[in-house]
């Protein structure tokens, strides 16, 4: 399947994201002449960092669609192996843990992706949640090591929930058999990265333009309230603009951007939460501009399960 090269649609598409990449380059090069001030060169300065890494996640993204499913599939699984990385180097664990880890990223992680592009969804479903979640404390506790063995355990169940299960939500979109639209799922796996992304974008713009009033200063203290509305706003056009390219008439796609900028603002807050009481500003340098890979899925993490089900159970058959 090539989404790309055959589907109009998803050219038009194409051609959009590079349209925008194209003017936010621009604005960002006479940004960076016009400015002088120190303070306002550093924000220049990471805004463009920020459209440069966005050239390249966005290159990525399509030429994975354009590889079809799993292509997709193994990008999603690189980006979940990453998360994962820069979580549990957070995080600290025991030497007791090095086993249960092995096999959380070179077992469990990749086996969920590989149930998904077999189309084993009854399986995925369950495999961490339950028999992961199973797995781990009694992989940990044949090693003998009991001394905090309640929160070690914990943080990599949650780390494998947050980073890999949430995660491949994301491209099991492609395993919907939605009626009439056979082939066509790639699209909403783009409309649920276009929307969580750009709404992102949207609060760092307004909350940076506009923002005066912090939402949650002691966790992420840089989200507004003028941000947050803006952001969302700004998603709901985006996405009941996209309608066409999904199985939703334009008040559903509405109301699915709405769900899907929602699930990611929460989601960008409680990971900003698990930052801060870690004492560090993001999960890692992966991404110029942006910090890791973490930091730029966080929301993605909370949006995809929420926007795979609701897509599912009123959409496919």
């Amino acid at each position: 399947m090539n989404l790309l090269g055959t589907d109009r649609e998803m050219q038009i598409l194409g051609a959009g994201a590079l349209a925008v990449l194209l003017i936010a380059s621009t604005i960002g090069f006479f940004l960076h002449l016009r400015v002088k001030s120190e303070k306002g060169r550093e924000l220049i300065d990471n805004l463009n960092a920020r459209i440069k890494a966005w050239w390249v996640m966005t290159i990525i993204f399509f030429l994975a669609l354009a590889t079809g499913g799993i292509g997709s599939m193994i990008l999603f699984c690189l980006i979940s192996f990453l998360a994962l990385r820069e979580y549990v180097t957070l995080t600290p664990t025991h030497r007791a843990d090095h086993r249960a880890l092995f096999w959380a990223f070179f077992v469990i992680t990749p086996l969920q992706y590989v149930l998904i592009a077999f189309h084993r969804y009854g399986i995925a479903v369950i495999m961490i949640p339950v028999y992961a979640y199973l797995f781990i404390p009694i992989r940990n506790v044949i090693a003998g090591e009991y001394k905090d063995f309640l929160a070690r355990n914990s943080k990599i169940q949650w780390g494998l929930m947050i980073c890999v299960y949430f995660v491949s939500y994301a491209p099991a979109l492609l395993l919907l058999d939605v009626p009439g639209r056979a082939g066509q799922n790639g699209k909403l796996l783009y409309f649920l990265v276009c929307v969580t992304q750009l709404s992102d974008v949207l609060q760092y713009v307004f909350g940076k333009c506009f923002g005066r009033h912090k939402i949650a200063p002691n966790i992420s203290p840089n989200k507004t309230v003028e941000g947050f509305i803006g952001g969302i706003l700004g998603a709901v056009l985006i996405g009941t603009g996209l309608w066409w390219i999904t199985p939703f008439s334009w008040w559903q796609a509405a109301l699915m951007a709405f769900t899907i900028a929602l699930m990611g603002f929460f989601g960008g807050l409680v990971m900003s939460a698990i930052k801060r009481d870690r004492g560090v500003k993001d999960y890692g340098t992966t991404i110029p501009g942006h910090g890791g890979i973490l930091d730029r899925i966080d929301s993605l993490c909370f949006a995809a399960p929420v926007f795979f089900h609701i897509t599912h159970f009123y959409f496919a058959s």
